[in-house]
């Protein structure tokens, strides 16, 4: 018989939840997603670039949970914020945090809190509920990003949406498939060792 471990996540069942340990993990997935926002394509036409941060903010939510995952992103906006280069092409400081992309900075820490609420009650087990889950987070940082984003340039949001989400649809399902196939196989491993 396989042991569910109901209401936890795959870090809380890897690893004993003390202090340290959360500060660790914590720290640890902002670093994920500073390295993540150094993979970069940028998209002609639009301020918003193609990285990989997406897929660390929604492995942050699944792994930590909704607190811990949420407060990875919070201190990834954070060190950004202060100065520290942790956003896209190096970038930092106060007026890359409140410029183009704060919409989806902002959106990371709700969909990191979206997809760990959603991993705590095992949506993050089966490539069938997985896949949902990421795709619910990935759009909580559409509807962040691109409300900010018309905002910012002063368009409609339809507007505001060609510009930054039809030319990541494909590239965020790519990395929404990815983390699905992840998480679960993650649990089956996880399962295996601990028979």
């Amino acid at each position: 018989m396989q042991t569910t471990y109901p209401g936890r996540v795959i870090t809380a069942v890897v690893l004993p939840r003390t202090l340290v340990a959360n500060v660790l993990l914590v720290t640890a997935f902002a670093l994920l997603t500073w390295v993540a926002a150094q993979i970069v394509i940028p998209v002609p036409g639009t301020p918003v670039p193609i990285t990989g941060q997406t897929f660390a903010v929604l492995l942050s939510g699944a792994a930590l949970g909704k607190w811990l995952g949420s407060a990875s992103q919070l201190l990834y906006l954070s060190l950004g914020a202060l100065g520290l280069p942790f956003y896209a092409e190096g970038g930092g400081g106060w007026e890359a945090a409140t410029g183009a992309t704060a919409g989806y900075l902002l959106g990371f820490i709700a969909a990191a809190w979206v997809v760990g609420f959603l991993a705590e009650r095992q949506q993050d087990r089966k490539v069938s509920t997985a896949i949902p889950a990421f795709l619910a987070g990935n759009a909580v940082i559409y509807a962040c990003g691109v409300t900010w984003l018309a905002y910012y340039l002063e368009v409609s949001w339809q507007e505001a949406a060609t510009l930054g989400l039809v030319p990541f649809i494909i590239g965020d399902l790519l990395k929404i498939v990815l983390a699905g196939l992840l998480l679960p196989a993650a649990w089956r491993l996880v399962g295996a060792v601990r028979k």
